[in-house]
């Protein structure tokens, strides 16, 4: 059997930008927009220490070259099978999740051409169910299917975003930036909760990362991915809420339910708003299939050391994962019913909370761990100080990012996490 095609710098880095640039870069500035133009500060402050943790994940990435599951591969190496199986298994309820509200902001998006779609559950949940099982499909057929699609997503998604800042920067009324602090807080603390609220639109920035055993000369494509993509999405988010904040007033913007599509029709015209709204279905419907293809990574590489159920790991001729990708779309599916139950609406909302924190701890775990293998591997030479200096920075990024989710998120996350105990348990049992 032939080895599987591998993916190169360009889908590495539209791996990364697509899975972070999902739904909220959308609707944050609206979010931001009643703490006036101090929460560009906190987007700098949120933008750094993603930076950071790109560098950790970079300098991971050089050292393992080639760690199928990422985050992973790099925590069993330095912490151990009891740490990676928590990084796994709270990554994977997080992906579960976090596919699920995708759909549903893609549907939510998808309301602008088709209005059926906010009226018929029926009809909302049968497209929902289409995307997700299309998307499936696809990443069965192997990681450079999967990565096309990521490709044309992206650039499409990308592209009314950058026509909405670039040209928008000659219709900035600076008279919008005032007041710089209208929350009614000390600076201190608006720039603090801005900083929390948009460190969420980060997350994904690992996500070369997880399939490096299928690209092309991992060990300098994953980190050159990893950096260059967030750092482009950094940018890329700080100057569309500059845009954004300059072109609509704060009244204006505190009320807009979609402020590209408002800042893009009140500059161009109603036909704007249809350009920017098509690149949010295909930014939703790009995410979606980036993490679909992380859903059937991280429990693969799992099973592989035997942490997860070995039928896990089952791959077909295209070298897919396909039953973790199913087993994984199947939860999905499961998810996105419950939001469309009115009486489980409530319930979904929950569950999506909690899988917030679970998504965090493997940042906390790579950066400890890149100490650990930096030293063991004595890799770190006269800019060892900095790299470790950045490291602990990440981690305490993390640990930050960690408690701004809230006190009950971080304990429903943590016994969220413990309630997969039992399956390594069993795994272990199996092994000896």
């Amino acid at each position: 059997m032939a080895s599987p095609k591998k993916i190169g710098i360009w889908t590495s880095t539209s791996l990364v930008m697509g899975n972070m640039i999902a739904s909220a870069m959308f609707m944050l500035p609206a979010t931001l927009s009643s703490y006036g133009s101090i929460s560009l500060i906190g987007w700098v402050v949120s933008g750094l220490g993603a930076i950071c943790l790109a560098l950790v994940f970079s300098w991971l990435s050089q050292l393992m070259p080639v760690a199928n599951g990422g985050p992973y591969a790099y925590t069993r190496e330095g912490l151990g099978d009891f740490a990676a199986f928590l990084v796994a298994w709270g990554y994977w309820l997080s992906i579960w999740s976090t596919n699920a509200a995708i759909a549903v902001a893609f549907l939510s998006y998808l309301t602008v051409f088709f209005p059926a779609l906010g009226i018929n559950s029926m009809f909302a949940v049968g497209v929902g169910l289409s995307a997700i099982w299309f998307l499936t499909w696809i990443n069965t057929r192997g990681i450079r299917d999967a990565g096309a699609v990521q490709v044309i997503t992206t650039i499409l998604k990308i592209a009314p975003l950058l026509l909405v800042t670039i040209g928008g920067l000659v219709y900035i009324n600076t008279e919008n930036y005032f007041p710089f602090n209208s929350s009614g807080t000390s600076d201190i603390n608006a720039i603090t909760t801005t900083a929390t609220l948009t460190l969420f639109a980060f997350l994904g920035l690992e996500c070369a990362t997880i399939p490096s055993g299928q690209v092309e000369n991992p060990e300098k494509t994953v980190p050159r991915a990893t950096l260059y993509g967030t750092l482009a999405v950094t940018l890329l988010y700080i100057l569309g809420t500059v845009v954004i904040m300059g072109v609509l007033s704060p009244t204006t913007l505190q009320t807009s339910k979609a402020p590209f599509a408002d800042a893009a029709a009140s500059m161009w015209g109603e036909w704007a708003r249809y350009l920017v709204a098509g690149g949010a279905v295909m930014s939703t419907f790009g995410a979606l299939n980036g993490w679909i293809l992380m859903q059937g990574q991280i429990p693969a590489a799992a099973a592989v050391d035997k942490l997860f159920p070995p039928v896990l790991k089952t791959e077909n001729k295209f070298g897919s994962p396909y039953i973790s990708i199913i087993a994984g779309s199947v939860f999905v599916s499961f998810l996105l019913l419950m939001n469309f139950s009115r009486s489980l609406a409530d319930t979904y909302q929950f569950i999506i909370l909690l899988s917030t924190m679970t998504v965090l701890v493997p940042y906390l775990f790579s950066a400890v761990s890149f100490a650990i293998l930096a030293v063991r591997t004595k890799q770190l030479k006269w800019n060892s100080a900095t790299k470790l200096t950045i490291a602990l920075l990440a981690f305490g990024y993390s640990m930050w990012a960690v408690g701004g989710s809230g006190q009950e998120t971080v304990y429903w996350g943590f016994l969220l996490l413990m309630a997969g105990v039992p399956l390594y348990g069993w795994s272990k049992m199996r092994s000896s």
